[in-house]
């Protein structure tokens, strides 16, 4: 697929630090924003985008959070398709990913250490004696800062920008990130990522949104379809291997859409959490990695991104209720793209070094339809 990458820029007279109410009311697509508490004296802010189709996404500043996302059915019916909190106040209180931005680094190091130049670094050992997300004080415990807002007459966007001092969670280097948030006329929720080093370092960044396309139930009878002919098997910690496995003839391939419970019970603890090698073929542009329909609703979301790989999980076992819905024993999916796991440690998988006078830069997006 071919994409041109265009520039955005900030409007004149929108300034972030005043935006404290809806910047356009009477036209689409639009932006509004609303202070919902302070976490360690900081102030935390949620942004609603909405486009004319009725599109929302709901963006907050603590953890760079993308929280609901809400879509139209087959027939036209509006409906949530994240889990989320629905007092933005709890995000502040509880913890939890649910459509955070994960860093430094997204997913699994492990041993909880990577010898980058020479130098060997102790990162905090936060999952089985590995490394997972950052850390336990990671990007997605952190309030980010408004950069700007962006809004034109195809789409609406907020930058998010945080700063991530040398040493933070055993990390070498002062980490300068910003993403980038932005709702189009075409039903797209795009993902822009951003870094800058000043020592040498790892970054591996990626969104941690549980997705139901339902919006309420389970998730077994979502059909879904990835783009790899290969995953990363991995040990009983979820640490990969450092192989790729053909999926051919397991219960790992999806290069034909099936839904996610139709072989479950052959994975082990019925439950997927593996990373998926796309087939990229050497294109580091943005590449399908996965299309997921419902039935029952006629939903589909589509994701594109940049990354090599995308992590999929099916959050078997967590619990969760909102309002009077009723979830199931696999209430969501996530689809995390990002680089490979414990790459720091494995020379063989794509390079997570970042390094000065270098840019960190990736994409993801997601494209939202009804079937015919």
């Amino acid at each position: 697929m071919e994409t041109n990458f265009r520039t955005w820029t900030l409007l004149s007279g929108v300034v972030l630090a005043c935006c404290t109410s809806v910047i356009s009311a009477e036209i689409y697509p639009r932006i509004a924003s609303e202070e919902v508490g302070r976490k360690e004296g900081v102030l935390a802010k949620q942004f609603t985008l909405t486009n004319s189709s009725g599109i929302e996404a709901k963006v907050l500043t603590l953890g760079a959070t993308l929280a609901s996302v809400k879509v139209p059915d087959c027939n036209g019916n509006l409906g949530y398709v994240t889990l989320f909190r629905e007092d933005p106040a709890d995000y502040l209180s509880k913890r939890g990913v649910l459509g955070t931005v994960i860093g430094r680094f997204a997913n699994r190091i492990a041993g909880a250490k990577f010898t980058l130049d020479g130098k060997q670094y102790q990162l905090a050992a936060n999952s089985q004696g590995n490394h997972i997300h950052g850390g336990r004080t990671g990007f997605h415990t952190q309030v980010w800062e408004v950069a700007e807002v962006e809004q034109r007459d195809n789409s609406v966007g907020v930058r998010l920008g945080l700063t991530s001092p040398d040493g933070h969670e055993g990390y070498p280097g002062t980490l300068q990130v910003q993403v980038l948030y932005r709702l189009t006329e075409q039903n797209e929720i795009w993902m822009d990522y951003t870094a800058t080093t000043d020592k040498p370092t790892h970054v591996n960044l990626t969104n941690h949104a549980y997705w139901n396309l339902k919006g309420h139930g389970d998730v077994l009878n979502h059909q879904l379809h990835l783009n790899a002919d290969r995953y990363l098997p991995s040990d009983k910690t979820k640490v990969p291997l450092g192989n790729l496995a053909d999926v051919t003839g397991t219960a790992m391939d999806f290069r034909e859409p099936k839904t996610i419970g139709s072989r479950i019970e052959q994975v082990k603890d019925q439950n997927y959490d593996h990373c998926y090698v796309l087939n990229k073929n050497g294109d580091s542009g943005l590449t399908l990695a996965a299309r997921v329909e419902e039935p029952s609703s006629g939903r589909v979301m589509e994701v594109f991104t940049t990354q090599p790989g995308v992590q999929l999980y099916t959050a078997r076992g967590m619990k969760f209720s909102r309002d009077s819905l009723e979830f199931g024993s696999h209430p969501a999916l996530c689809l995390e793209t990002q680089h490979f796991p414990n790459a720091p440690n494995e020379p063989e998988f794509p390079s997570t070094v970042l390094r000065p006078g270098e840019t960190f830069r990736q994409t993801t997006m997601h494209r939202f339809s009804t079937r015919d």
